[in-house]
């Protein structure tokens, strides 16, 4: 099989590699579709995991199945969580899902940007999900991205009389602004590029603007200047979520005071578990948020390079990986 392994930022290859076999508890899936996150294009962030083959927003169809696996079925459409979590410790029991050590060494074999990939039994076990024939492969690609929004929300602790922020409209920025609507009708953006705030307007997304300032800001970027703006903008007694790591190289400097006496949290939302997937299927099978206008690009393995810089550098929203196509044409303008 095919996959484009990151070597190190800006070395990407197409590789042969055996298609895994499962084990017991496992299952191979044939990857039909991969988003591709922004965390893919934190360079600091994948240089420390090469050589690696990247993508981590699957869906696709079973293909074999280890024993012990029951309820799964060869040709079953399923989304398949990259980790899951054991569901016993002490961290789970607090819904700290990727601080499970289970959940820290699971992963698939050997990624998403694979034409196939073997699914650890504890994933499979808690976080694999049956698809419904209604949903096609490109919207079920945003089932892990729009769970890890549901987290981040609920860390915030989002009612509906309070006032939204999200700083940094990319493809994140727009589900968090399209599930905080959901709550609450005063839901604003702001991001650096104008372009992308006229395009969050179509998902009544307002403009930034200044007033009390916010009760919840979400900060997309991994900036410390996306987070001190994000402050800057919170009104008294907010909850400042940070949505992205920053490079360890670029420490965030605070002035602890300033939160002290306006009262403002700073909380921390990473990645999702077995119950915030299963709200996103849900949303998503009831059309509750739109992700069609998101995708501006596809393309094969061959096109993962591109679309890593294409991340990296904010052009474009959100690009889909279709493993199965060798140089796919991307058939989606930006908007």
């Amino acid at each position: 099989m095919r996959v484009a392994r990151l070597h190190s930022w800006g070395d990407v290859r197409i590789e042969e590699m055996p298609i895994p076999m499962p084990g017991e508890g496992e299952i191979v899936v044939r990857i039909d579709a991969c988003g591709l996150c922004g965390s893919d294009a934190l360079p600091w962030y994948a240089q420390k995991k090469a050589p690696v083959v990247l993508g981590h927003e699957p869906v696709g169809t079973i293909v074999c199945t280890g024993n012990g696996v029951t309820g799964l079925h060869e040709g079953d459409r399923v989304f398949v969580h990259h980790h899951a979590p054991c569901m016993q410790c002490a961290e789970c029991a607090r819904r700290l899902w990727s601080n499970c050590a289970t959940w820290k060494r699971t992963r698939l074999d050997p990624g998403g940007f694979a034409e196939y990939a073997c699914v650890p039994a504890p994933n499979v076990a808690h976080d694999v999900l049956c698809l419904p024939d209604a949903l096609d492969d490109e919207t079920a690609t945003f089932i892990e991205p729009i769970a890890c929004c549901l987290r981040a929300l609920d860390k915030a602790r989002l009612s509906a009389d309070d006032s939204v922020l999200v700083v940094g409209l990319g493809a994140m920025g727009l589900l968090l602004g399209q599930l905080a609507r959901l709550t609450t009708p005063d839901v604003r953006g702001t991001d650096l590029l104008a372009s992308r705030a006229a395009f969050a307007e179509r998902f009544g997304i307002a403009a930034s603007t200044q007033g009390r300032g916010a009760d919840v800001v979400i900060v997309t970027p991994g900036s410390p200047a996306a987070i001190q703006a994000g402050i800057a903008a919170a009104a008294p007694g907010a909850r400042l979520v940070c949505f992205t790591p920053l490079d360890p190289k670029e420490p965030l400097s605070l002035d602890q005071s300033a939160l002290y006496f306006r009262e403002i949290e700073l909380l921390q939302s990473y990645s999702c578990g077995p119950d915030e997937t299963r709200r996103s299927l849900a949303l998503l099978a009831e059309g509750a948020v739109a992700t069609a206008p998101l995708v501006t690009h596809r393309a094969g393995l061959e096109g993962v390079q591109d679309a890593l810089e294409r991340a990296h550098g904010a052009d474009g929203i959100k690009t889909v990986i279709y493993p199965h196509h060798r140089r796919l044409q991307e058939g989606v303008a930006a908007p």
